[in-house]
């Protein structure tokens, strides 16, 4: 197989990184909201939460854009995505314990609607990046009833189930980078390949 040096900021076409900016967004929101110097005097759980859902995005970007030259990387650096995440599920899951909060469970209808709720294909234009903002903000409004509620039990409920559902595209998405390095191979192995296809083409001249 031929090397490719694709476009490097094609990521914005994937739902996992379309979703870990909703989740971005929400957490931000929900910090400026709940987040309180009652709870967080020192600002540390803030931070925390913010930065994980910010990692989330950056290294599911970080890892997209290396798949040309290295899918191991690609693959590692989703894998820190998804650990990103799942740090931000525990500070939920842990502000709903303290409230003594329900959590919802499977079944419940909230978190079934939030779970089935499909994202549109994006339709960027050559202003990607203008288009990518509309987008996002696009999918956002489809979870606003939840994440943009005054009771802060039901919007950490809603960003647990949007954590759950990134991380399990996120894992897809590993499996899927797995079976295509085992079908293809890695960066290394086809400049090797392709060296050795051109030095065929020197000694035939």
């Amino acid at each position: 197989m031929s090397v490719n040096i694709q476009f490097s900021q094609s990521y914005h076409w994937l739902n996992s990184w379309i979703l870990a900016n909703v989740i971005q967004l929400g957490t931000q929101d929900f910090c400026d909201q709940f987040i309180d110097y009652g709870m967080d005097p020192g600002r540390r759980l803030y931070d925390q939460m913010v930065m994980a859902a910010r990692c989330g995005v950056a290294n599911i970007a970080e890892g997209s854009a290396r798949h040309s030259t290295s899918v191991e990387t690609e693959m590692r650096l989703l894998d820190v995505a998804r650990a990103s995440f799942d740090e931000l599920q525990g500070d939920l899951f842990n502000f709903l314990l303290r409230r003594k909060a329900d959590v919802w469970a499977i079944g419940n209808p909230d978190r079934e609607a939030i779970w089935q709720i499909r994202l549109d294909t994006p339709r960027y234009t050559n202003s990607y990046l203008h288009d990518a903002a509309i987008h996002i903000l696009t999918q956002k409004s489809k979870f606003d009833r939840w994440l943009n509620n005054k009771d802060p039990e039901i919007v950490a409920n809603a960003l647990l189930v949007l954590c759950l559902r990134e991380n399990k595209m996120l894992q897809s998405q590993i499996q899927s980078q797995l079976d295509v390095f085992r079908q293809t191979g890695g960066f290394t192995e086809n400049m090797t390949a392709e060296r050795l296809e051109a030095r065929k083409g020197q000694a035939a001249e």
